[in-house]
């Protein structure tokens, strides 16, 4: 039988939330994660930039989607300085197919706040980090305690998840922040951190947690019974058409022509400023079958796109917000392509047509 969120559901069982069991519980979180946390690119370090950069490129996207993304972005901008001083096309181009590009934005801001508020070290407080562009709760306390050892706890949504089927009842924002702080393991509060997240994304995972390999599983109030309430948002499905529309220069292949592309209006309120492919809600008629060259899933917040691309054919008028017509725009030479900001769906297009 499932067990209501509110109530525990085996009172008899050694609880997390009790406070005497909470070093015995730190101490088997903590082995766990010497033992068996992920080899990632930002763990190992204290370098509070590269904590930061991490933190904010894994808002909302997969570990899986950031890595190439985390080294391609510290080669072109291996400081804050070097950061602060780059032009927001050349930290869009470089953020491009990570999307939610207000992140790229903000972060290019805050290097800028760093610089000349803190000649370019950042400050090892909470308080003081969450004053800055971008910067949350959440990124500050991470920041602080992973970078300089600050005692703060963090909560994501991974931690919000194993907290509150540890404790075994549904908590608000105040409570589930509250019982972070209490387990958190002061004298190693970066690493507690990082492995209460890594956690809840590798073994208290939403749907089907991995109760037989948790090491907590001892203290859990719920041994991974789910509350009703977690039913993920169902995604809007979507179909689109795409116009793919190159054209050779001098005859030598592949990346040595131009592509058309169409630059999204500024006060657009998706992905301001980037460049696309000409994109229409209805199909081009009449339709070729020839012309006719790849079908693409893509997905956008809460919508999967289904996009049916095109070689060389125009589209009718778009109908969608964000696109205009595709005899409009400019012809982008291939080879200057990557220094622009393009959307994460051109680039995967373009890559996939080898023509970057």
């Amino acid at each position: 039988m499932r067990a209501s969120a509110s109530t525990l559901i085996t009172p008899w069982t050694p609880s997390a939330a009790d406070s005497q069991n909470r070093p015995a519980f730190r101490r088997a979180l903590l082995r766990w994660y010497d033992a068996h946390r992920r080899d990632l690119p930002w763990r190992g370090t204290r370098d509070p930039y590269r904590i930061w950069l991490s933190e904010i490129m894994l808002q909302q996207t997969r570990v899986a989607a950031v890595l190439e993304h985390y080294r391609i972005f510290l080669e072109r901008f291996p400081s804050v300085e070097a950061l602060a001083a780059a032009s927001e096309a050349h930290v869009l181009a470089a953020w491009s197919g990570l999307g939610y590009y207000r992140r790229a934005r903000m972060l290019r801001r805050c290097a800028q706040q760093i610089v000349d508020q803190y000649r370019g070290s950042f400050p090892n407080k909470s308080e003081a980090l969450i004053a800055l562009a971008g910067i949350g709760r959440y990124t500050a306390a991470a920041i602080a305690s992973i970078a300089f050892a600050e005692p703060v706890a963090v909560v994501d949504g991974n931690v919000e998840r194993a907290l509150q089927r540890l404790i075994g009842k549904t908590l608000t924002t105040r409570q589930t922040w509250q019982h972070a702080q209490e387990f958190l393991a002061r004298s190693r509060p970066g690493d507690f951190n990082q492995a209460m997240m890594e956690l809840g994304a590798t073994v208290c995972v939403p749907r089907e947690p991995r109760c037989i390999v948790c090491p907590v599983r001892k203290w859990c109030a719920t041994r991974g019974e789910v509350s009703r309430a977690e039913v993920p948002l169902r995604q809007q499905k979507k179909e689109i058409w795409c116009a793919l529309e190159y054209r050779e220069e001098d005859g030598n292949g592949a990346g040595s022509g131009k592509v058309r592309l169409l630059q999204r209006p500024r006060k657009a309120l998706l992905m301001p400023g980037m460049w696309e492919l000409p994109l229409s809600s209805a199909p081009p008629r009449p339709v070729q079958a020839a012309a006719h060259w790849r079908t693409f899933r893509h997905s956008i917040t809460v919508t999967d796109y289904t996009v049916h691309v095109f070689w060389n054919t125009l589209l009718g008028n778009a109908g969608l917000p964000y696109a205009s017509r595709s005899e409009k725009g400019e012809w982008i030479a291939a080879e200057h392509i990557p220094r622009l900001p393009i959307t994460g769906l051109t680039r995967k297009i373009l890559k996939a047509s080898g023509i970057i």
